[in-house]
């Protein structure tokens, strides 16, 4: 919490230095005291991640840590105090990049990013390249297909295509675990369970309830490979009504 509160006065000046070269301000740039590197891959990655946000969403999570957003300030510098908590919370560099899948995506952008791994690819990709916009465009593509075709469909056909078919690829399965998302909460971890032996030997299963109470997420791990591929093509992609597709993925 200290460490929130003493790197506010970096976020508001770091805010302003990152939008000043958009309006030509005159300010030295030597006034200026960055918290944290714009340049970073990880910082530009926090930041299209933040991006899609809504104002609400950001407004709380900087909250939860303790950080304030002033009443008056506008969207994009609040989203950049977000941007800068996040990044140095984590370690502020890319050697600090965190690994762990958070319980909850802020973004389906997010959640592909963890969850699509051929997706993830190609953004690496495009991150390694410094192909920002690129970048963009698969984040905008990922939360809203429809404007995002609208605006880029005929500029990156191709790109939006290559994005479309990682998105759609299944994973070769290696191993006979699991993670999953999207079975409704109230079947309970022990109803979930039986569910998937049907299948198959479960041979250690963990679980836990959305943040609403509406469906399960965790992992399961099954008696061989074999079972895991049988538990994917039975249920990845399945509606169970609940607003998202059910989600299995290989880990």
């Amino acid at each position: 919490m200290k460490t929130a509160c003493l790197i506010l006065p970096l976020l508001a000046s770091s805010a302003s230095a990152f939008v000043a070269p958009r309006c030509q301000t005159a300010r030295p740039a030597a006034s200026l005291k960055m918290a944290i590197d714009y340049n970073d891959p990880v910082v530009m990655e926090e930041f299209n991640l933040v991006q899609t946000m809504e104002y609400d969403d950001v407004v709380a999570e900087l909250a939860a840590s303790g950080v304030r957003a002033p009443a008056d300030m506008g969207d994009m510098d609040v989203k950049l105090m977000l941007v800068e908590l996040r990044t140095v919370m984590n370690g502020g560099s890319s050697s600090n990049e965190v690994k762990t899948p958070p319980a909850t995506f802020g973004s389906k952008f997010e959640e592909y990013l963890w969850t699509k791994p051929f997706f993830a690819e190609i953004y690496e990709s495009c991150k390694a390249n410094g192909d920002h916009n690129k970048m963009n465009v698969a984040a905008e593509y990922c939360n809203d297909p429809e404007n995002a075709m609208s605006a880029y469909g005929k500029a990156y056909a191709e790109f939006i295509a290559e994005i479309e078919a990682a998105l759609n690829a299944k994973p070769e399965v290696t191993s006979p675990s699991v993670q999953f998302s999207g079975f409704p909460a109230n079947m309970g971890e022990m109803g979930l369970k039986m569910t998937l032996e049907a299948l198959g030997e479960v041979a250690d299963m963990s679980c836990s309830e959305s943040d609403d109470g509406i469906t399960l997420s965790g992992e399961v791990t099954f008696g061989s490979v074999d079972i895991a591929k049988a538990a994917i093509e039975q249920y990845d992609g399945m509606d169970m009504g609940m607003g998202d597709k059910l989600q299995m993925v290989s880990i």
